[in-house]
């Protein structure tokens, strides 16, 4: 078994608690399942956002998930890059899988659909 990571990114329509949370409950779940992930096994799990989302920690929907306390959680912001997506929710979960890299799903919702389109090829992948 492996611990691989799974990219995944919202927007989110307001920078308000319910809206943060709506969207990340809706960007994990909708990771877990294109993944099929089993909730024990999941290492760790980092949210970002840009640095106009600041109104809730994104982590605390996994609590209203009703996912385990003891889940490994972290929350930060993105770099201010300029011209970058406005409200955006990142997720990277770290979980412990016999999948290959090739068959992560990365899960991209709403307008950060247009992210996966600068993900970077994989490492020896052709650009």
């Amino acid at each position: 078994m492996q611990c691989r990571g799974i990219r995944g990114a919202i927007t989110v329509p307001a920078n308000n608690k319910e809206s943060i949370i709506a969207a990340t409950k809706e960007l994990l779940t909708e990771m877990a399942r294109a993944n099929k992930i089993e909730i024990k096994d999941i290492a760790a799990i980092l949210f970002s956002t840009t640095s106009d989302l600041n109104a809730e920690f994104p982590a605390a929907a996994t609590r209203e998930l009703g996912w385990p306390q003891h889940l490994a959680l972290l929350c930060g912001h993105e770099m201010n890059v300029p011209n970058d997506l406005p409200r955006c929710l990142r997720i990277l979960m770290l979980v412990n899988t016999e999948k290959e890299p090739g068959e992560i799903v990365h899960v991209y919702l709403g307008g950060a659909k247009k992210l996966k389109d600068k993900t970077s090829p994989p490492i020896g992948g052709k650009a």
